[in-house]
């Protein structure tokens, strides 16, 4: 089918280009959201008067949502879910989820405005497009987590179980087999001796001089 493109649409054309696309995409989806006209003759001369217009109203939402995204952009947003050892959600983190996180947040998205391949089902941060316009995007943060102290780990860029791990390291895990470790005990032991002998000297020397 052609049609007349009343907005800047990705993949196909600028305001007023005549493209064709595929039947379905025309009646399901350019048409319905008002985002092309049939190309018929009557439609085209229609456009030719209203065209300084539909570019005044583009221009006009184009500005607003710019406006929106200067507040949007960057901003971060965490979702608890439960999930196993891997990191597996149980379930999955959809654009809905994620409109609803950032309504929480009294950031209103629809989830038509969430750009997502796929809904998410893995723990960790994700970087996630709003699209705000024909020609305006924001990028949010999504931080998906067990709980608010693992996402805050996630966030500085660390793994809540190896943390976990790291603090009970001991010496001994520092060395391959329990001698190095007791020699590296018993060195450090001698040498604080001997730093303590040669203080308790220098102290001598100072207290016989002062006397």
């Amino acid at each position: 089918m052609k049609i007349i493109l009343l907005e800047r649409v990705r993949k196909l054309g600028q305001i007023g280009d005549v493209v064709t696309v595929k039947n379905g995409y025309a009646r399901n989806f350019l048409l319905p959201q008002k985002k092309a006209l049939r190309s018929t003759k009557a439609n085209r001369e229609y456009f030719d008067t209203q065209r300084a217009q539909i570019e005044s109203r583009n221009l006009e939402s184009r500005t607003e949502a710019e406006a929106v995204s200067t507040k949007l952009d960057g901003v971060s947003a965490i979702i608890i879910r439960q999930a196993g050892e891997s990191g597996n959600l149980y379930g999955s983190v959809s654009a809905r989820d994620i409109a609803t996180a950032l309504d929480e947040q009294d950031l209103k998205v629809a989830r038509s405005q969430v750009i997502m391949d796929h809904a998410i089902k893995y723990l960790g941060i994700y970087t996630i497009q709003i699209k705000l316009h024909a020609e305006v995007f924001a990028a949010i943060e999504i931080n998906i987590a067990r709980s608010a102290e693992e996402a805050e780990m996630q966030a500085k860029g660390l793994d809540a179980k190896a943390a976990e791990e790291n603090l009970d390291v001991s010496v001994e895990d520092y060395f391959e087999n329990e001698e190095d470790s007791d020699a590296a005990v018993a060195a450090d032991s001698e040498e604080a001796e001997e730093v303590l002998a040669k203080e308790t000297i220098a102290e001598d020397a100072e207290e016989e001089k002062s006397e």
